[in-house]
Formats: structure tokens, C-alpha cells, sequence
């Protein structure tokens, strides 16, 4: 529950919905989220699928906990970019959306459940981090391959009943000649909402924040205490790939999640407090599409994670690259070459 009442989209919170319009799109707007999200559709598709690919590519090598994390984390963005083109027809069509209801929802349920299945999946590489370099003498069960599975399976699940009632409410509204998508909810229809969305936003980002930066906060100490003890252990690179692991990790969470779920306890607190006026209703709904944009970024900065976290991620990344150069170069290098032989005049030959 506490996920879905964080994913509702934004609202006229007032009762007299029709003296505040919220609604106000520019043109600028228009430009810049089209943009964004067509950019944010290349990247996002081409460094999450790359990443699937190089990842299976390694037949010889099973997958531990940590790799499987991984894997579920690229296969929620690659997905989640499948909703990207019905959202920058949405812009390019200046707010209106033409594909109907049930493609709203869906599009909104596969945006809100890659937001929380991204967060929990970060968690969970931090906590397999922390378990593999504090607690290496007693891992016991958890780092197992098969309790790595079950603890995918049960993210999964626990995200899709968080944000499958999201298929079951209408997500369009008719704003005049417009049909907007995600854009508003009748937030009277339900009692104590804004208590709901701050214990949302505790279960949903924050509580797992405070649990990473507990594992970095371990990981560092261990590093510290390792390297007075033996500075010949730190050399061999895992505990620095770890503590590298979940500061990118932490990095990737306070930049794309923390301005959406920050701005929406801020204006719940004051939803609580007073009734905000309109103009403060209409900085919030401008201030969330900026936010929401934010939180879609992660879907880009992910791979980065991957170049850090897979062991052989980043050596066939650069292969991958090397190889392209080369090709690039050859062809380059053949193509004088074969112009002159070209060019010679038929029956002549080189003295």
C-alpha cells in the first residue's frame, strides 16, 4: 500500500478544483520533456541492453548474487523504456494524450513499478556488498545463488502489489479539449492521504537510503580497519570495488529519487499543516514533472553502475569499443587505396 499511495500521480487539491488551475503547460515545456525522454529512450534501451547482453554473454562464468541483482535491475530499465515513446507523444502532442485509458495505466504502472523495483534492487546490491566484505567469515545463506532468486522473485512481487492498483483507477482526465495522462487524481476521494504519502515515501526511499548508507558506512570502516592490518589485502581491489559499488549506488539514489520523494513529503507536511493556495499548488505540480523527470533518469545512470559492480563488465565494454575503433580505422585506412586503384585507367599498370 505504502508504495502505491506514492506512485498516485498529482492532484488540484482543493475542493473548488475549477479555481485553481494547476494545469498550465508553456511551451518550453512541451520541447524540453520531449527531448529529455527521447534522449533518456536511446540511452537508456542501448546501456541496459548492452549490459544484458555482455552479461549472458559469459557462458563459462555463472552469475553470483550480486550479478543476478544486477540483471534484474538492467532488465527492469530495458522495460521500462518500452513506456518512453507513448510519454514523448504525450509532450510532442502538447499534454494531450491520444492512445486511451488502459495504455495510461499501463504506462503507469510500468513507470512507478521500474522507480521501486530500481530502489529495492540497489538496496539489495548493497546489502550483498556489505555481507561479502564485513561479514565474509559468516556469509551463511544469503549470498547463496538460489537465495538470490528467491529474493528477486519476492522484489518483484512485492512491487507488483504495490503498484498493480494503478490498473484499476482511471489515470486520464479531460481538461478541456485534452486528454492529460498522470497528470491529476481526486485526492478527496481518499481520507488521511497525506499521512499515507509520508509513510510511503519513509517505506518506500527513505528506509532504504538509511540502509545503505549503514552498508557504506561498514564497508568504509572495514576498509580503514583492513588496511592497518594487513595493506597488502586492500591492494587486491575487492574491498575498494565494493565501497566504489554502493558510493555509485548512494550517488545514483540521492540524484534521481531524493528531489521527487523530498518535494512530495515537503508538500504533504504543509497539505497537513494548512490548505496551500494556489499559486503553491501550481509550484508543485510544475516542480513534480521536474522531479518525476529526475527520478526516470535512472534508467540512464544504472549502467554506470554495472561498469563498476560486474566483474568483466568493463574490460568487454572497452573491447567492445576497441573492436568498433579498429573497424572504424581499417576501413578509413583502406579507402585511398582502393580509390587510386580505382582511378588508374583500364589496361595501365604501376612502373
Amino acid at each position: 500500500m505504502a508504495a502505491v499511495v506514492a506512485t498516485l500521480p498529482p492532484a488540484n487539491f482543493t475542493s473548488n478544483q475549477s479555481s485553481c488551475n494547476v494545469h498550465n503547460h508553456h511551451f518550453s515545456a512541451k520541447v524540453t520533456f520531449s527531448l529529455f525522454y527521447t534522449v533518456l529512450l536511446v540511452f537508456g534501451a542501448c546501456g541496459n541492453i548492452l549490459a544484458l547482453c555482455i552479461t549472458f554473454q559469459r557462458r563459462k562464468k555463472k552469475l553470483n548474487s550480486t550479478d543476478l541483482y544486477l540483471v534484474n535491475l538492467a532488465l527492469s530499465d530495458a522495460l521500462f523504456t518500452l513506456a518512453l515513446p507513448g510519454r514523448i507523444a504525450y509532450y510532442v502532442l502538447e499534454f494531450n494524450w491520444p492512445f486511451g485509458d488502459w495504455f495510461c495505466r499501463v504506462t503507469a504502472f510500468v513507470f512507478y513499478m521500474n522507480t521501486y523495483v530500481s530502489i529495492y534492487f540497489m538496496t539489495c546490491v548493497s546489502v550483498d556488498r556489505y555481507i561479502a566484505v564485513v561479514r565474509i567469515r559468516h556469509p551463511g545463506r544469503t549470498r547463496r545463488v538460489s537465495c538470490a532468486r528467491a529474493v528477486c522473485a519476492l522484489v518483484w512481487f512485492l512491487v507488483f502489489l504495490q503498484t498493480a492498483p494503478l490498473l484499476l483507477r482511471p489515470m486520464t482526465r479531460r481538461m478541456g479539449d485534452k486528454l492529460t495522462c498522470m497528470e491529476y487524481f481526486n485526492f478527496e476521494e481518499i481520507p488521511k492521504l497525506p499521512y499515507l504519502l509520508l509513510v510511503a515515501c519513509v517505506l518506500g526511499f527513505f528506509l532504504p537510503v538509511g540502509i545503505i548508507l549503514v552498508c557504506y558506512v561498514q564497508i568504509n570502516l572495514k576498509l580503514c580497519q583492513t588496511a592497518k592490518e594487513n595493506p597488502l589485502t586492500v591492494r587486491n581491489g575487492h574491498h575498494h570495488r565494493a565501497f566504489t559499488v554502493i558510493l555509485v549506488v548512494l550517488l545514483a539514489l540521492l540524484l534521481c529519487f531524493s528531489p521527487y520523494h523530498i518535494n512530495i513529503v515537503q508538500f504533504m507536511v504543509r497539505k497537513i499543516l494548512y490548505q496551500p493556495s494556489c499559486r503553491e499548488q501550481q509550484a508543485f505540480k510544475m516542480s513534480l514533472q521536474v522531479t518525476v523527470a529526475f527520478m526516470n533518469l535512472n534508467c540512464c545512470i544504472d549502467p554506470i553502475i554495472y561498469f563498476f559492480a560486474f566483474r568483466g563488465y568493463k574490460r568487454r565494454l572497452l573491447r567492445i569499443f576497441r573492436n568498433s575503433g579498429s573497424m572504424a580505422t581499417s576501413s578509413t585506412a583502406k579507402t585511398p587505396s582502393e580509390s587510386n586503384s580505382n582511378s588508374q585507367p583500364p589496361g595501365s599498370s604501376s612502373v
